[in-house]
């Protein structure tokens, strides 16, 4: 039968704000490099927009907004602001350089918002809204504008305000359900109330923003598509504040999947999806649940015999999608320590990474070290290479090896040798335990203050010699939550790269913000204290060091 051909008046185009939204997850942190990688990523997704960051936050979402804006090119690159002069100043500098950009402003309309938080009148925060959309078509002629909070606002002022908006410029009107209250059947009757009721509505493409905190995020963006809505803001794996955002991969996966009663489509590339998916898991260290929807590793498993009865006999049976649509290779295919370069290149292209010579020389070399442990190297296991050994931040600690002694009635006991820069250290340490020795004594290395937030540990490869990977969460002093994940056959060995990792992770991102605000000049007092207190930590790795 042949396909229907698409109209283009039911495209709806895909807003993705995993940069910016999903980014506000806690301890969903990530480094401008990890963020200019992720929006290469939506790139070959075929994202319509990325929302890059909010640039007035702070200068390091600025200069990834910015480096995003060069350096990423197809999707629209969005900046966040909010109504003030500077803050949309702000935002234009970081988009600017982009082949095609948007300015997104923003203001609150709902009467608990407008008057405990914002602490004005609805006829102030019109005034508000159009001049913030005026100043923002002064710069670019791509300007979206969101009612914060629309789903607990009053319909007459929405309409009110969406239509001046409109007037000022704005091409783009926003519909948020900022707390995730609606419900998919009001959610339908509000939006085409909305756009019948302003007169201008012809003139904007009409979006909305979903929260997920009652599960209902995907259902009421879908409702929003069948009420009109033709630009749908999401992210990946469904990150975001509290309990996150629309999830971008069923939204998508939805629309393809039900053709037969939604019309509506999208342009998204569905096979770079579980990339995309993997990738944004990895930078953030947040792993997807296993029964998540679309991407969850159990989303495509069949266990009970009913099923797999089913399943052997017809895929459909129990399967409404195809796993190769998401991207899921189903290859069964290792490698081992007689597989050449070639074959481990075309599997690092097979599995989605692209690394230049340098990084494939030194995969390969980590490749042939592992091969010695294992019989055969699986998909994960590669995977774990490249993402533990090779994409990474830079060291200023480097591990070299982990001993440990413990069991019956031996106090667990660390030894530990680390480069510290170019220096080697070694100490020692007892802890309640194998894991918290090694911690207790990486932390006598480092010198750093840390609280360690999470630690879990699970297989990515089956059978005895499986590689088992960890995540751990870290906070500092100044409480910001960094992740870092290691992989090893040794799980003692695993838990420290991990460890390691996520104070590199710190070091680096607190070096990169002291650089900034000593380049603005503007670095508070509060600032100059833990730079002293951060030389002292220094110091007394140095230290150490030299002994």
């Amino acid at each position: 039968m042949a396909k229907k051909k698409q109209s283009e008046k039911d495209r709806v185009i895909i807003f993705d704000t995993t940069l910016r939204d999903g980014e506000q997850s806690p301890g969903a942190t990530m480094t401008v490099n990890e963020k200019l990688q992720v929006a290469q990523q939506l790139a070959r997704l075929n994202v319509d927009v990325i929302e890059a960051g909010f640039p007035f936050a702070s200068p390091g979402d600025f200069e990834a907004v910015q480096l995003i804006s060069r350096h990423v090119h197809g999707p629209t690159i969005a900046g966040l602001c909010r109504t003030e002069k500077a803050d949309i100043e702000r935002a234009w500098n970081a988009v600017k350089d982009a082949d095609r950009n948007r300015l997104h402003t923003f203001i609150a309309t709902s009467p608990i918002h407008m008057k405990k938080k914002l602490g004005k009148t609805p006829k102030q925060v019109v005034k508000m809204a159009q001049d913030a959309v005026a100043r923002c078509r002064r710069f670019t002629d791509n300007v979206e504008f969101s009612c914060e909070d629309a789903t607990r606002s009053e319909l007459d002022f929405l309409c009110e305000i969406v239509e001046k908006a409109i007037d000022a410029g704005a091409t783009t009107i926003n519909i948020p359900d900022t707390v995730g209250y609606a419900m998919p059947q009001e959610f339908i009757v509000m939006l085409r109330e909305l756009i019948s009721k302003v007169p201008n509505s012809n003139k904007a493409i009409f979006s909305t923003h979903c929260h997920n905190d009652l599960g209902l995020a995907v259902a009421n963006s879908l409702a929003a598509i069948v009420s009109g809505a033709r630009q749908v803001e999401c992210t990946i794996n469904g990150l975001g504040e509290r309990a996150g955002n629309a999830s971008l991969e069923e939204i998508v996966m939805a629309l393809r999947t039900r053709p037969d009663i939604m019309k509506p489509w999208t342009g998204i590339v569905t096979t770079e999806i579980y990339r995309t998916s993997r990738l944004v898991a990895r930078v953030t260290g947040i792993n997807v649940q296993p029964n998540k929807a679309i991407v969850g590793s159990n989303a495509f498993a069949h266990e009970a015999g009913i099923h797999q009865d089913g399943m052997l006999k017809d895929k459909r049976t129990y399967e409404i999608m195809d796993a190769d649509s998401i991207g899921l290779s189903k290859s069964n295919l290792v490698l081992g320590k007689h597989s050449g370069r070639h074959a481990f290149i075309d599997k690092l292209n097979e599995i989605g990474y692209e690394l230049d010579s340098a990084q494939i020389n030194k995969a390969f070399a980590e490749f042939k070290n592992l091969c010695d442990k294992k019989k055969a190297v699986s998909d994960h296991d590669i995977m774990s290479i490249v993402e533990d050994e090779i994409m990474h931040i830079p060291e200023t600690f480097k591990l070299i090896s982990v001993n440990v002694m413990c069991g019956g009635r031996v106090k667990a006991t660390a030894m530990i040798e680390m480069y510290v820069g170019d220096s080697k250290v070694e100490e020692a340490a007892i802890g309640v335990g194998p894991v918290d020795s090694v911690y207790q004594c990486i932390r006598k290395i480092t010198g750093e203050d840390i609280q360690l937030v999470d630690f879990s540990v699970k297989s990515v490869t089956g059978g005895i010699d499986a590689i088992g990977e960890v995540t751990v969460r870290i906070a500092g002093d100044d409480k910001n939550i960094f992740t870092g994940k290691g992989g090893s056959v040794d799980i003692i060995e695993a838990s420290a790269k991990a460890y390691t990792t996520a104070i590199n992770k710190m070091i680096f991102w607190r070096e990169n913000e002291n650089r900034r605000e000593a380049d603005s000049g503007k670095t508070p007092e509060k600032k100059s204290a833990k730079k002293k207190k951060t030389k002292k930590k220094t110091k007394k790795a140095g230290a150490k060091a030299k002994k």
